[in-house]
C-alpha cells in the first residue's frame, strides 16, 4: 500500500510520519499525499522501494529514483538497500485498457530475463490501480546521447562519428542481449540508441520492452500505424505483417550504421515519421562507405544484407550477424563476444530442453556454477 512517508535528499533517511523535519540531519521534508511520486513508498511485501527525484518521462510512464529497502525478516533480508529505477505508469493512462496492458507486459518480459547487457527486473507493483516497475538503476547515458556527443566532435576528414572498435564494443552487447531475448521467443519492436543505456564502466543495457511481443502474442494489424520507431523500424513491421527476431535484427544494423555515419539510413531532417516509413518499405540504404569512405568495401555488401527488405535475405541469428561483421572489420575474437556466444549457446540448450523461460538466459535452475560464470565473464569483459 502507499504510505504517507518522505525521504530525505540530504541523507537518504526515510521517515515514517509526518515530521516537517529530518530527525537525523535537520532538513526540512515535506510528506507524499497519496500518490505514487517522489517521497512515496511502494510495498513489495519483501521490501519496500521509496522514491526520490524524477528522472525523466516517456509516452508511457514517468521514472524515478528510488531506494531499495529489503525485509530483514525476507528471503533476502541480508541483501543491503541500494538505489533502484521505478517506471510508474502514466496518471493519465491509468484508465486505458491498452495501456495497462502495454504497461503489464513490459513486466512480463522483464521478469523472464536474466542477462549481464538486459536492464535487471526487480519487482511489479499493483495497488489502486497504480502500476509501477522496479529495475536497476543504470548510471550512464543513452547511447542517442552518445552518438550525438561524438558527431559533434568529429573533424574534417576524420570519422564521422565512433571508431570501428568502439561501435562493435557496443554493438557486440546489443546482439548478446538479443541471443538473449529472442531464445525466449522474445521480440523487442523498439530497439534504437535511446533505449540503450551505456553504463559509466562501458556495459550496455537494453531497456524498454513497452511494446515488446511475448511468446504467447502476434502482431495484429488494427489499421493503424504499427508500434515502433521509423527511423529503425523493418518493413514487414512498418507494414503490420508477421515479425520475427529478424525485424530486431534489422533494428540492430541501422543502430550500429547510425555509430558508424552518425545518421540512420532513412531518415533526414525533412522526413516526417510517415516518409521514413515509407522509405523503409521502397528505399535501398546509402552505401557505407559513401559516408564513411575509410571504411572496407565489403561492410556495404554486409549492410545491404542486413537491411534486406525481404527478412528471408538477412542474417538469420544475432550471433550470425555479429560474426559477420567482426569478420569483416578484421576485428579480434575479444573475451567479450566469446562469452557472449557460449552465453548464448548456453541458452539456446537450456530452451529446448522445455525448461522455465528464466533459465535460457542462466538462472539456477541448470549449470548454475556455468550460467554465472558466462554472466560474470560478459560483465566483466565490457568494462572500461
Amino acid at each position: 500500500m502507499l504510505a504517507l512517508v518522505a525521504i530525505c535528499a540530504g541523507c537518504r533517511n526515510v521517515i515514517e510520519d509526518t515530521a516537517r523535519f529530518c530527525p537525523l540531519c535537520g532538513q526540512r521534508v515535506a510528506p507524499v499525499q497519496g500518490r505514487v511520486g517522489p517521497g512515496a513508498e511502494l510495498d513489495l511485501g519483501w521490501g519496500r522501494a521509496v522514491l526520490g527525484d524524477q528522472l525523466g518521462e516517456g509516452g508511457m510512464g514517468i521514472v524515478y529514483r528510488a531506494w531499495l529497502y529489503y525485509n530483514p525478516e525476507g528471503p533476502r533480508g541480508a541483501t543491503p538497500e541500494h538505489p533502484v529505477a521505478v517506471k510508474v505508469l502514466h496518471p493519465m493512462l491509468k484508465s486505458r485498457e491498452r495501456a495497462r496492458k502495454l504497461f503489464l507486459g513490459e513486466a512480463q518480459a522483464l521478469g523472464r530475463l536474466s542477462h549481464p547487457n538486459i536492464v535487471h527486473f526487480f519487482a511489479l507493483y499493483q495497488q489502486d490501480g497504480q502500476l509501477a516497475i522496479v529495475i536497476e538503476l543504470v548510471e550512464g547515458r543513452a547511447l542517442d546521447d552518445v552518438i550525438e556527443r561524438q558527431v559533434a566532435r568529429a573533424v574534417p576528414g576524420g570519422l564521422p562519428c565512433m571508431p570501428f572498435m568502439r561501435a562493435w564494443h557496443y554493438f557486440s552487447q546489443l546482439l548478446g542481449a538479443l541471443a538473449a531475448i529472442h531464445t525466449l521467443g522474445i521480440i523487442h519492436r523498439d530497439v534504437k540508441p535511446s533505449n540503450l543505456l551505456v553504463r559509466n564502466d562501458g556495459v550496455v543495457k537494453l531497456t524498454d520492452f513497452g511494446i515488446a511481443r511475448l511468446p504467447a502474442g502476434e502482431a495484429r494489424n488494427t489499421g493503424g500505424m504499427a508500434p515502433g520507431t521509423g527511423a529503425y523500424m523493418s518493413p514487414e513491421q512498418v507494414l503490420g505483417r508477421h515479425i520475427d527476431p529478424r525485424a530486431d535484427l534489422y533494428a540492430a544494423a541501422i543502430v550500429l550504421f547510425e555509430m558508424l555515419t552518425g545518421v540512420t539510413p532513412f531518415d533526414s531532417p525533412t522526413r516526417n515519421e510517415i516518409m521514413v516509413r515509407t522509405a523503409q518499405v521502397e528505399e535501398s540504404p546509402p552505401p557505407l562507405t559513401s559516408l564513411v569512405p575509410q571504411a572496407p568495401g565489403v561492410l556495404d555488401l554486409l549492410f545491404a544484407r542486413a537491411l534486406a527488405k525481404d527478412p528471408m535475405h538477412r542474417y538469420g541469428s544475432a550471433i550470425e550477424l555479429g560474426e559477420a561483421f567482426r569478420s569483416a572489420l578484421g576485428l579480434p575474437e575479444t573475451d567479450g563476444w566469446s562469452a557472449q556466444q557460449r552465453l548464448a549457446e548456453h541458452a539456446r540448450a537450456i530452451s529446448q530442453m522445455g525448461l522455465p523461460a528464466a533459465a535460457a538466459v542462466g538462472s539456477a535452475s541448470v549449470a548454475p556454477a556455468q550460467a554465472e560464470k558466462l554472466r560474470t565473464a560478459v560483465m566483466q569483459a565490457y568494462r572500461a
